[in-house]
């Protein structure tokens, strides 16, 4: 019984002792590596974080600039297409104005070949006589 107490005694001074402080030490490293784990992983998501506030200002950035392209390209193009309407217009007064005239010219050359018509009607139709007695109306 004695040799047993002394193995017991022996082995907790031999071989417990510093197992239980190898132990500890192995868990204090553990964890630590596990809070060092933690640590990193806080400090990436807040990177993480950092970044995508970065990339939605970016972007927000870029949707600014694309808006401001479009509004100038839009008021290029309705100046473009005001000038192109005015230039029209103008083309299309100047051809009613044409039409007016070559219209007016063409009622003139009517009258005037219309009255020689008559003459030349009423030279065939009438006799030499009567003819030359109405020509004077």
């Amino acid at each position: 019984m004695v040799l047993f107490i002394l193995l017991v005694a022996a082995y907790g001074l031999l071989v417990r002792r510093p197992l239980d402080k190898i132990l500890a030490e192995r868990r204090a490293r553990t964890v630590g590596a596990v809070e060092q784990a933690r640590g990193a992983i806080s400090a990436a998501e807040a990177e993480t974080a950092v970044y995508e506030d970065k990339l939605r200002a970016a972007k927000s950035e870029i949707f600014q600039v694309r808006d401001q392209k479009l509004k100038q390209w839009n008021a290029e193009r309705d100046q473009a297409l005001g000038e192109v309407r005015a230039s029209m217009q103008a083309r299309i007064r100047t051809a009613r104005q044409e039409i007016e005239t070559s219209t007016a010219a063409a009622r003139q050359q009517i009258e005037g070949l219309s009255a020689e018509l008559s003459m030349q009607i009423l030279r065939a139709v009438l006799p030499a006589g009567v003819a030359s007695t109405e020509a004077p109306q």
